[in-house]
């Protein structure tokens, strides 16, 4: 019985993993924006981005992701209607991304920031006082840095916005959980493309901790650790 599905649960988990990347892309250039505002010398920056943080850990993924996804339909649709463009459907696949890489752009500027933080103050002072630019100052010293730090938590963050593509079959997205689902009332045997849905999963994310810590060592090779 699963093997007539497969390739469908293979398609869809295709299309999971695409969300989870273009939505990492998104999160991490959110991410570095916020993280940069909060440690800016701007009170105005430093208060957004401490709000966008707060509201967005604050609030369920799923209850964001249906307010984004209807209220932005609601939104660009008014829009298109005072314009005489008449109605513009909303694709699932970019609002999913575009909902996911917001919410988790909150998270990785926390890391993004953290590890900024952990970097010793004087080294930028003293690239700055050889004449260095604010942006080679950051490209050359701060950002190589700065990923070693992060990857620790760039990895978390990363294992839950894979698993957290399972919401965007609640916008119709037909991903692996919309294929697992309509199989499953098709055949009703939920607990067989569950599960395969589960393994799908488990070896997406086992995959990644496998690259992500080797990367890890890779970037933390020369480096003394403190004990």
């Amino acid at each position: 019985m699963l093997t007539a599905y497969l390739p469908g649960l293979l398609h869809g988990a295709a299309l999971t993993l695409a969300v989870a990347v273009v939505s990492l892309l998104l999160a991490v250039l959110l991410g570095l924006a916020g993280a940069l505002a909060k440690l800016s010398g701007s009170a105005f920056w430093r208060r957004a981005a401490g709000l966008y943080t707060s509201v967005i850990r604050g609030v369920p993924d799923l209850v964001l992701m249906l307010l984004i996804f209807f209220g932005g339909q609601m939104l660009v649709n008014t829009l298109a209607e005072r314009l005489g463009i008449g109605f513009v459907d909303i694709d699932p696949f970019a609002a999913g991304s575009a909902t996911l890489g917001f919410i988790f752009g909150a998270y990785f500027t926390e890391t993004f920031r953290g590890a900024m933080l952990a970097i010793p103050a004087g080294q930028s002072e003293a690239a700055r006082a050889f004449g260095m630019s604010a942006w080679t100052v950051f490209r050359r010293i701060t950002a190589p840095q700065m990923v070693r730090l992060a990857l620790p938590s760039f990895t978390n963050n990363w294992l839950v916005l894979v698993k957290s593509t399972a919401l965007v079959s609640v916008i119709g997205l037909n991903d692996m959980m919309q294929q697992a689902g309509q199989a499953a009332g098709a055949t009703r045997e939920p607990f067989t493309f569950y599960l395969a849905v589960g393994a799908l999963y488990l070896a997406i994310t086992s995959v990644s901790v496998l690259a992500l810590r080797a990367l890890e060592r890779r970037a933390s090779a020369g480096v003394a650790v403190a004990r």
